[in-house]
C-alpha cells in the first residue's frame, strides 16, 4: 500500500527538526520503503511517498516525529489500481 505523507514543521521546532534531519536521515523504521521524499525550499514542509503492507508501521513513522509537526497521512493509489477501482 502506498502512503503520501505531507509534513509542516512548527515553527519552534525547526532547528531541533533539521538537526535531527541531518544526524538521522530521517530513516525509516522497518516495514517501511522510502520510495521518495521532496522538501518545500524555504516552507519548513515536504512530501514522501512511503509503501508499507501495514499502515502501523508508517504510522510509527510519523508519530516519532509529531511531536516537532504537524503530518497528514494519505493511502494513495496508482493508475492502474484506480482503474480496477473505478471497474469495468
Amino acid at each position: 500500500m502506498l502512503f503520501l505523507v505531507h509534513w509542516k514543521i512548527k515553527p519552534e521546532n525547526r532547528d531541533t527538526v533539521f538537526d535531527h534531519f541531518k544526524e538521522k536521515g530521517g530513516d525509516v523504521p522497518p516495514g517501511v520503503k522510502l520510495l521518495g521524499r521532496w522538501h518545500a525550499l524555504n516552507q519548513q514542509a515536504g512530501w514522501a511517498i512511503a509503501e508499507a503492507n501495514d499502515p502501523v508501521d508508517i504510522g510509527k513513522w510519523i508519530y516519532s516525529w509529531s511531536d516537532l509537526e504537524e503530518d497528514e497521512i494519505t493511502p494513495v493509489v496508482d493508475d492502474k489500481a484506480q482503474l480496477r477501482i473505478l471497474g469495468p
